[in-house]
């Protein structure tokens, strides 16, 4: 850090009653836009703690002048009960939201920030810290690869498709049933198929219960058999069903439009928006090939498909129907212009995204730490190197 800014500069937690305009007027400041004039940010709904108020620990810091009280950075932590396939458990900390004001960068804010919510996550229990980056974000990789020592964890795709308004969505095929499940039987249904993930989330339960949470169904063909949701045989918990129906996936879908919604702005007529941003800003709208209407200047949420898990050798015309399923859903939604998903390059469900002229894809990339060891203990996460199938938290978004 700058040794005149270094002494300058309190890191502090966000206080909710002072902070919260402050920090929002910080964050639009922060907006990246293209040279036609585009800019995004995040309308939180009056809620600033909206993005991490689902993780049971979490903390919102933030980087105030001593002399002007005058706050100039941002970052948001969470910490997750996390497992791999080795049946290693673990707690590893989530950096989200890292803003600093543009006229205080390359001082060594965003550093002092990072190592501050670092050393909450370490006193709170995390083993590991981690965070999620575009591909093309050289600023971001380099601070947390180059001065914080983070590696490359995981490489994801990220697929937006938008819902369309001008006109109609296609039907489900009626070869296809999509039959929704409850609570108990969605638990049930991840406990299983959780264990094919390399790194997995401990509180599935806890996500299926929570508000924006609408629900998990399971689509399969009708011609081979009606899935027996009921009836679960051996200590695998596997799945069986009437006849023997070979292909089906499940899967749940997570409603940000309740939490937060995105909103751009435009100083000038464009034809198509085409810009990078922070987080679930920047992770959807480089992918978006839709027009600017006026609807789009308003604030809008979207969709996110999580939990996706297959099984059988037809899986495309079943991936196929989510997408509409959840789309038409998404259509009857108030504000809703948005279906996404994302998945490990290395998910066989990846390979079954559909590949129209709407869906668009882009490249995120995981990266994690160890902030904690002791003597002869083995790195069951870093000793792996990159982790290709991984389960993908809705929170995050």
């Amino acid at each position: 850090m700058d040794s005149r800014l270094e002494s300058r500069v309190l890191i502090r937690e966000f206080d909710e009653d002072k902070d919260f305009k402050i920090v929002e007027k910080l964050e639009k400041n922060c907006e990246i836009g293209t040279k036609k004039g585009v800019s995004i940010f995040t309308n939180m709904v009056g809620d600033p703690l909206s993005r991490i108020r689902f993780y049971p620990l979490h903390v919102t810091l933030v980087a105030e002048l001593l002399e002007t009280k005058e706050i100039v950075g941002v970052v948001r932590g969470c910490i997750k009960s996390m497992g791999t396939s080795s049946e290693s458990l673990f707690k590893m900390g989530c950096i989200l939201g890292l803003r600093v004001s543009p006229s205080h960068r390359r001082k060594g804010v965003a550093l002092k920030l990072v190592t501050s919510v670092e050393e909450w996550m370490l006193k709170n229990g995390a083993e590991y810290a981690s965070l999620a980056t575009e591909k093309n974000n050289d600023a971001s990789i380099n601070l947390f690869t180059i001065k914080c020592n983070y590696v490359n964890l995981s490489s994801l795709f990220i697929f937006v498709h938008p819902i369309p308004t001008s006109t109609p969505i296609e039907h489900i095929s009626r070869d296809i049933k999509i039959e929704k499940v409850n609570i108990d039987q969605a638990i049930s249904l991840y406990r299983r198929a959780l264990k094919s993930k390399e790194l997995y989330l401990l509180d599935m339960d806890v996500i299926l219960k929570e508000k924006l949470s609408l629900g998990t169904w399971v689509s399969y063909f009708k011609d081979e058999g009606k899935l027996n949701l009921m009836k679960m045989v051996d200590d695998e918990n596997t799945i069986t069903n009437e006849t023997s129906s070979s292909s089906w996936v499940m899967f749940s879908i997570w409603n940000t439009c309740e939490a937060y919604k995105l909103q751009l702005k435009k100083s000038q007529p464009l034809r198509f928006l085409h810009t990078t941003l922070n987080h679930a800003r920047e992770k959807i709208f480089p992918c978006l090939r839709m027009s600017l209407s006026e609807s789009l200047c308003k604030p809008f949420g979207f969709l996110f498909l999580y939990g996706l898990h297959g099984e059988g050798e037809n899986l495309g015309e079943l991936m196929e129907s989510i997408w509409r399923f959840t789309s038409r859903l998404g259509e009857s939604m108030k504000d809703c212009r948005v279906v996404i998903t994302e998945l490990g390059f290395g998910d066989p469900l990846t390979k079954h995204v559909p590949q129209t002229d709407s869906m668009s894809c882009m490249d995120d990339l995981w990266y994690t730490k160890r902030l904690s060891s002791q003597i002869g203990e083995k790195d069951e996460v870093l000793v792996k190197g990159q982790v290709g199938n991984v389960f993908v938290d809705p929170r995050d978004f």
